[in-house]
């Protein structure tokens, strides 16, 4: 790498592109993980919203989607499934969370060591 302005030339060893290469799957995989973090939140929101539905309404049956079909369905059943999918969820999104962090600090990791050597020859930062 030769730096502009004719710096000192850096050597990228074989370690140092492993390094950028794993800092850029992991770049990757961060920004998919906000993706599903968001859906998953919405995905709870909806659920919530389902559930407040439910609490006003006087039906005993009510229409409940199954895949792409309504089908009528007992208000209890309908409550103790709207449960578990947002148990089902909030694990999920537990997940994702954990997932996260740890991703972010990985990338920490690896910004110190390119920073290290690099210096400003490498741009690890999002514009």
């Amino acid at each position: 790498m030769q730096q502009a302005g004719g710096g000192s030339e850096t050597e990228v060893t074989w370690e140092d592109q492993q390094n950028i290469n794993k800092f850029g799957r992991l770049n990757n995989r961060y920004h998919e993980l906000d993706d599903e973090i968001r859906i998953a939140m919405e995905a709870n929101e909806n659920f919530e919203d389902a559930s407040n539905e439910l609490i006003l309404t006087d039906e005993e049956v009510v229409r409940f989607q199954i895949g792409e079909v309504f089908a009528h369905v007992p208000r209890d059943e309908v409550e103790i499934r709207i449960e578990q999918m947002k148990e089902t969820t909030t694990k999920h999104l537990e997940k994702l969370k954990d997932e996260k962090e740890s991703i972010v600090a990985q990338m920490a990791d690896l910004k110190k060591i390119l920073y290290a050597k690099f210096k400003e020859s490498i741009n690890l930062e999002e514009d």
